[in-house]
């Protein structure tokens, strides 16, 4: 990893370390666009068409209904983490339910604001290098707190067709209505437009590859009129470290993220020049030499850097900069600077706190802002799957006292039919002959 000391580094400098490596947008695009146009006019033969091309896998047919299939055999010691890893995200999902606010704003002016669930939602689940059921959790768990009706599930069948176990498991417990077996910008089209077996969906949420995450953007603003989580890239994370970190833990962090695939970006930000970079350098090759996904791992380290700051503030303004999809404070009293944090997707404190478990079990949501986005968006939550109406409701009284106003404003703006919903009210108000 490349190493480099924030304060020698000019401003142009600083931007270029924050800048991800660049995904080529226009040429996926132009592969994906036709597999859209295919999607919409062909609707499941042409999933089962990609299945067979991309996956290799033939299926009859594309959709199960959740409630036919058989529970699926798990090992005790399986099954028992990932009830554990529901139990914690439902926890913590549930706690995120808001009261209704209602306000009466002025004697006789009351408004509110009710949450209603997104009625169909896609769930996107990869399935390419890695099976990841987690996913299945984070995504499904707070779609059935939300009360979402039909919650279609899309994950990349077996080379025989059928559905990950764990998967499978982890839908039925969290109340997954359909399963789509297909991957890739397929599955997401067949979610977005609708197919003869498939329902359409209203909003589509989960990570995926550069083609998934091409095909969300170019549906959202289409005819499809759906719309997506945010837009997210490969897996990341930055650590920050000090003298007081263990070397094998922080390897650990960075190549948790590195295996991911050879896409992903890690960074490590050391405070001090105490800190055996040498050390932690020794200890990712070291690790990294036993890692059966190694390979991915190696790649995405060439990518990746060190950075050396002064001191904590200047550790955690590089890091608001870059804005990562995980950050990991492992340092001395790690706490303390919770308050300085400004972007980044999730946040994991003090030495031991590894990413793995809020990737898994701890309760917070894994499907995070990448590429910079956590400056602009947050991660999955309750509210991803809810939509928000607000109500008002007057009184005679209410509108004596604010109808005068809103009158005035309208004619300000020259929209006299507003003015005169207003007005022709009152006059009726007066007109009242008093009992």
């Amino acid at each position: 990893m490349k190493s480099y000391r924030l304060s020698e580094l000019s401003r142009a400098e600083l931007d270029g370390l924050k800048a991800r490596p660049r995904i080529d947008f226009s040429s996926i695009f132009s592969d994906v666009n036709p597999i859209v146009d295919d999607v919409r006019s062909r609707g499941d033969a042409a999933v089962i068409d990609y299945t067979a091309r991309f996956d290799k896998v033939v299926l009859d047919s594309i959709l199960e209904h959740v409630t036919d299939l058989p529970d699926p055999t798990l090992d005790p010691a399986v099954r028992e983490a990932f009830d554990v890893a529901y139990n914690n995200i439902h926890a913590f999902h549930v706690a995120q339910k808001t009261p209704e606010k209602n306000v009466e704003n002025m004697r006789g002016v009351r408004c509110k604001r009710v949450a209603r669930c997104i009625a169909s939602v896609g769930l996107y689940v990869p399935g390419g290098t890695a099976v990841l059921p987690s996913t299945a959790l984070m995504l499904a768990v707070p779609a059935q707190i939300a009360g979402c009706k039909t919650v279609v599930l899309a994950t990349p069948p077996s080379p025989d067709g059928s559905i990950c176990k764990e998967v499978l498991y982890c839908a039925k417990k969290a109340g997954v209505t359909h399963i789509l077996k297909a991957g890739g910008a397929q599955a997401i089209s067949a979610m977005a437009w609708g197919t003869a077996t498939c329902p359409k969906v209203e909003k589509i949420l989960g990570p995926g590859n550069q083609y998934v995450t091409a095909a969300k953007m170019i549906l959202q603003n289409s005819e499809a009129m759906i719309s997506i989580d945010m837009p997210a890239g490969p897996s990341e994370v930055l650590v920050i470290a000090d003298k007081f970190a263990s070397p094998v833990h922080i390897a650990a962090d960075l190549l948790s993220q590195a295996e991911h695939g050879p896409d992903s970006q890690v960074v490590l930000v050391v405070v001090g020049d105490d800190v055996d970079i040498a050390a932690i350098e020794a200890e990712i090759r070291k690790q990294c030499d036993l890692l059966p996904r190694g390979e991915f791992a190696l790649k995405a380290l060439s990518h990746s850097f060190t950075v050396i700051a002064r001191d904590m503030v200047e550790a955690i303004s590089f890091s608001n900069l870059y804005a990562p999809e995980h950050l990991i404070i492992n340092i001395k009293d790690a706490e303390r600077w919770e308050g300085l944090i400004e972007n980044a997707g999730s946040v994991f404190l003090g030495q031991w706190t590894p990413e793995s478990v809020g990737d898994y079990a701890s309760g917070t949501n894994h499907v995070l802002p990448t590429y910079g986005y956590a400056r602009m968006y947050g991660g999955v939550s309750l509210d991803s799957f809810l939509k928000y109406i607000t109500v008002q409701s007057l009184t005679e009284e209410g509108l004596k006292s604010l109808g005068p106003y809103v009158a005035k404003m309208a004619e300000v703006e020259g929209l006299e039919a507003h003015k005169r919903a207003v007005t022709l009210r009152l006059q009726d108000i007066e007109a009242r002959v008093p009992i």
